[in-house]
């Protein structure tokens, strides 16, 4: 085992011992990993052999399992397979660099996801859609933002749902929850003003309260991580030509189990010295939104106003939503347009006449009855993309970690099949560290809205094979009030 495996071996064995330091040890570890050079960090450890045998020794069996998880995963353009590792990422299994790469940490994330959803194989074309579906959808509640820090011209990955506030420093950025509970800074030092050597021997010297739990130091880099009272922390520093530029997180250790994935997301996305302004691209799989954007300023559009909602256009110039979205709210409006109720229905539905809407989708409800604990998906608005949210069907309903704005969002089986509407969204939802989690919410069934649509002219229409959940996005809009 090389000294890579062995750390993140070393992370495994100390998240038994205390799971609130896990996260932040395992993102240490895969900063220190990130600094090496010819990185390739999913391949398993090379074998040595062995100094002296009495006999030759038998190779051990290829696992059938792994094997064609292997091929199933590297058939896949190199673009995609990070996408599925990022996904995975967000979802809680992955903590290693996203490189593309298989190894046993891609085996035991790809296994771990799928005992959790209770599905097939996850490399399958539908099942893939479904896992980078939920990756998408925890990034974007997150709002988790790459792009380049024009004060430290390192390129971040910022959780921007948590870290609120953001303020200029000297020499870098700093973004903190409302709460104060986290912080992230960046910090820069020209060519010649600082070296590493001092900023570790600063890092890594006694304190009081403070006890320094991993520290590593490379020729042109440099990682230590450390606990102090209620809180953890660590900090990463590279040397290059345009000087030193690194960053540190700080946040209370009871958060560890919400924002473990955000450490290490941020982790993976920090590049020093980019040598464009550019943020990785990832797969787009077949109808399902892009996990990941494009180069973003790191400060996004607004996002509908709390209490809003969503409408999915089912005919030209015709929206869907919850009757609930339009309670107390006297001028509905699509962006800045002015939209007239036309018809509403007891059970929770209400159908909006909108001039300048976008296609309509092809509504394709689902006849049978869900499964209990059947994996569905929500799709709504986001800040500047569609997310699409990882769902249960429960009695009555789901659970979906949707953020505000999610009444009326559609609920998709894996087909892209309709099975209902979100009927309402919590006046003063819980939030833990500034997200939503998810919780049970209601829903009108398909078959109401298949006969609200029926009884307003509106035809259901035939599944197609190139369906799926994505392939209503486009159809989706943000319902505001004035």
């Amino acid at each position: 085992m090389d000294s890579r495996e062995a750390g993140h071996g070393s992370g495994r064995s100390m998240a038994s011992r205390d799971r609130r330091t896990a996260p932040l040890l395992t993102a240490a570890l895969l900063l220190g990993c990130l600094t090496a050079p010819g990185l390739a960090q999913d391949h398993p450890a090379p074998i040595r052999p062995a100094l002296k045998a009495a006999s030759p020794a038998r190779p051990a069996a290829p696992d059938p399992a792994f094997e064609a998880a292997r091929a199933a995963f590297e058939a896949l353009p190199e673009a995609e397979r990070k996408a599925i590792q990022d996904a995975l990422v967000w979802t809680g299994d992955f903590n290693a660099v996203v490189s593309g790469a298989f190894g046993r940490r891609t085996y035991d994330a790809l296994t771990a996801y799928r005992t959790r959803a209770g599905g097939p194989d996850p490399l399958d074309p539908r099942e893939r859609a479904a896992l980078l579906a939920a990756g998408h959808a925890a990034k974007a509640a997150a709002r988790f933002r790459i792009a380049t820090d024009p004060a430290s011209g390192a390129v971040m990955g910022v959780p921007e749902r948590l870290l609120s506030k953001r303020s200029a420093l000297q020499a870098g950025t700093r973004w903190q929850s409302a709460d104060g509970r986290m912080t992230l800074e960046t910090r820069a030092f020209p060519p010649g003003t600082e070296t590493l050597d001092h900023l570790f021997d600063e890092a890594t010297a006694p304190r009081p309260n403070r006890k320094v739990t991993y520290r590593l130091r490379r020729p042109d880099s440099l990682v230590v991580t450390a606990e102090t009272g209620p809180g953890l922390s660590y900090i990463r520093y590279d040397a290059g030509s345009q000087g030193v530029r690194g960053f540190l997180i700080g946040y209370d250790r009871a958060l560890a189990p919400e924002v473990g994935r955000m450490v290490i997301a941020v982790a993976n996305a920090f590049e020093p010295f980019p040598a464009a302004v550019a943020a990785a691209p990832t797969a787009r799989a077949a109808g399902v939104p892009s996990a990941t954007a494009a180069p973003l300023p790191l400060r996004g559009p607004a996002e509908p106003a709390e209490g809003a909602g969503t409408g999915l256009v089912v005919a030209p110039g015709r929206v869907l939503t919850a009757s609930a979205v339009l309670e107390g709210c006297a001028a509905p409006r699509i962006g800045q347009t002015p939209v007239r109720v036309l018809a509403t229905d007891p059970s929770g539905l209400a159908l909006l006449e909108a001039s300048g809407a976008p296609a309509p989708a092809r509504v394709v409800v689902r006849p049978d009855p869900l499964a209990a604990e059947e994996t569905l998906i929500a799709l709504a608005p986001g800040a500047d993309r569609v997310q699409a949210a990882p769902a249960t069907a429960v009695t009555g309903g789901v659970i979906v970690p949707l953020q505000p704005g999610g009444a009326g969002a559609p609920v998709l089986d894996r087909s892209g099949r309709l099975v209902g509407l979100v009927a309402r969204y919590p006046a003063a939802p819980r939030r833990v560290a500034g997200i939503v989690p998810p919780g049970r919410l209601a829903l009108v069934p398909a078959k109401a809205v298949a006969a609200f649509l029926a009884g307003q002219g509106i035809a259901e229409a035939k599944p197609r094979p190139d369906g799926g959940p994505g392939a209503l996005a486009p159809a989706l809009v943000a319902i505001a009030c004035r």
